[in-house]
């Protein structure tokens, strides 16, 4: 006889027994699913496809729309249909921004509207050289309305350029040109320059020319011009002066820490002045010497510093601290040598008077007349004979002050505002970069004419010459001229023009 089961063991076979039935249930129940969801079998033969009838086109309303429009040609009772009430896939859709291509001229991309002008305040950043790109023309000279301004810029803009050899033969110095000048004898054109390297070269422009013709078809061997170059200073020559009161002597300043004299007739350089401590390094920027003053010589320093000594005396030059930046030029006032117009890079325009020294010891220094800020460094003042000053700053300008009651100044005049305000700002590149000579400009000294006028070097490879009054009288140019004349100069009393350049070459117009 079977034991009797217990209520616990007869409750865990009730389990076991109704959890097996579950799971068959649950078994049978997904492969009836999974029967269904199969999907139904290909048939061997492919059945042919029906023609799908086109259905009616229904017009899709545009995303916006006047509810004038929608409901034109229907009574407003309150039934037309409004854009909000069509559905979000009914509505038609923006067409897709697609990414622009190529290269885009912003003159062409302009944005309409008052609020946006036509590209004037990307106006500074268009800088640089365009050579070849006349910014005076005949066409300014025909429509000259001044019968003598436009006989004078007739006259100046007719001047040639020197035709006996192409500017790449005539090398007036190996290396670049800093300095230039003509000899003060009118009976022909000789031109001096000095380069970075302390050389000074001598071009007599009279002399005989190569005789050839152009219409030879075989190559013909061209002879070089007669040059002279004489290496006088160690480093750069900064400045350089004929006096026209003594055409013998070549006075020439240098980055060495001193000037220097050339006898022309003995063929001698002697020492004028130098720094007293050989290891010094002053770095002569400018020298200047007046007709007036014949044996003064003036100068200045990297450092910021005037000088001033006789050449007669052994004593030892005048220094004047005048700014703890670079004097980049001065000049002297023709008939008036106390008076000088420096430029610097501390942005400035001032004029000293050597009349009267202030300050004692090391503070000793002219008297401060008056100054004029520009918006960057200010390059050169050039100071003609009847008060004009003229200068070149990197502001892309040329001022020119009228100064002409100069020789009625006291000594430590004041001058206000007024009277140290530029009277004609004239638009100008003189972004010359690393390989250009700072440009300069530079007044004839006793024009036969007697028109007082300046000559300064264009960076499209021109040379520009204006008035007092800032009028454009000429832009000198001509055949195979291949960089900037960028240190240009009148001769002292004829209408010829001279410009060196980066590579030493000579341009030269008559």
């Amino acid at each position: 006889m079977a034991p009797e089961l217990s209520a616990f063991e007869a409750r865990r076979r009730a389990n076991v027994a109704n959890n097996a039935k579950l799971l068959k249930e649950t078994a049978e129940l997904g492969a009836k699913m999974r029967k269904a969801a199969a999907p139904p079998p290909r048939s061997a033969t492919p059945k042919k496809r029906k023609a799908a009838e086109p259905s009616p086109r229904t017009r899709i309303m545009p995303t916006r729309q006047s509810a004038r429009l929608a409901s034109a040609g229907t009574e407003s009772d309150g039934t037309a249909v409004k854009v909000e009430d069509i559905p979000l896939e009914l509505r038609s859709r923006e067409p897709k921004r697609t990414r622009t291509g190529g290269d885009l001229k912003l003159g062409g991309l302009k944005v309409e509207g008052n609020r946006w002008s036509n590209g004037e305040a990307l106006a500074s950043f268009v800088q640089g050289a365009q050579p070849g790109v006349r910014t005076f023309t005949e066409e300014d000279i025909k429509e000259t309305s001044d019968e003598k301004l436009q006989s004078l810029r007739k006259g100046l803009n007719d001047l040639k350029l020197y035709e006996g050899w192409t500017p790449n033969d005539i090398k007036i110095t190996p290396e670049r040109v800093y300095a230039l000048t003509f000899h003060p004898m009118k009976d022909k054109p000789i031109i001096l320059a000095g380069d970075k390297k302390g050389t000074l070269g001598f071009f007599d422009a009279s002399q005989e020319a190569p005789n050839y013709s152009e219409d030879d078809e075989e190559d013909v061997s061209i002879p070089l011009p007669t040059i002279s170059a004489f290496q006088v200073h160690n480093r750069t020559i900064s400045s350089l002066k004929v006096p026209e009161f003594d055409p013998n002597l070549v006075i020439t300043s240098s980055y060495d820490s001193s000037i220097r004299s050339l006898d022309l007739q003995a063929q001698v350089s002697s020492q004028l002045w130098a720094a007293e401590d050989d290891d010094e390094e002053l770095g002569l920027t400018c020298l200047d010497i007046s007709p007036e003053t014949k044996d003064v010589i003036v100068f200045s320093t990297l450092e910021g510093s005037l000088g001033r000594f006789d050449r007669r005396a052994n004593a030892k030059a005048d220094f004047w601290r005048l700014t703890d930046n670079k004097i980049g030029g001065f000049s002297l006032h023709p008939l008036a040598p106390h008076l000088v117009a420096t430029a610097s890079l501390d942005r400035t325009l001032k004029i000293w008077d050597l009349r009267m020294i202030k300050g004692k010891g090391e503070l000793r220094h002219p008297s401060l007349l008056g100054e004029h800020h520009s918006r960057l460094s200010v390059s050169h003042a050039s100071w003609s004979r009847n008060g004009y000053l003229a200068t070149s700053s990197y502001d892309d300008t040329v001022k020119i002050y009228n100064m002409s009651d100069a020789l009625k100044w006291k000594p430590g005049q004041d001058l206000n505002d007024s009277q140290m305000a530029p009277t004609q700002s004239i638009a100008h590149n003189n972004q010359t970069g690393r390989w250009v000579t700072i440009l300069k400009p530079q007044w004839q000294s006793n024009p036969a004419d007697g028109v007082e006028k300046f000559a300064i070097a264009n960076m499209n490879r021109f040379v520009d010459l204006y008035d007092s009054e800032g009028k454009q009288l000429g832009q000198l140019d001509g055949e195979g001229i291949t960089a900037v004349p960028a240190v240009a100069e009148f001769h002292p009393t004829h209408n010829w023009v001279a410009g060196g350049s980066g590579s030493g070459k000579l341009c030269l117009w008559m």
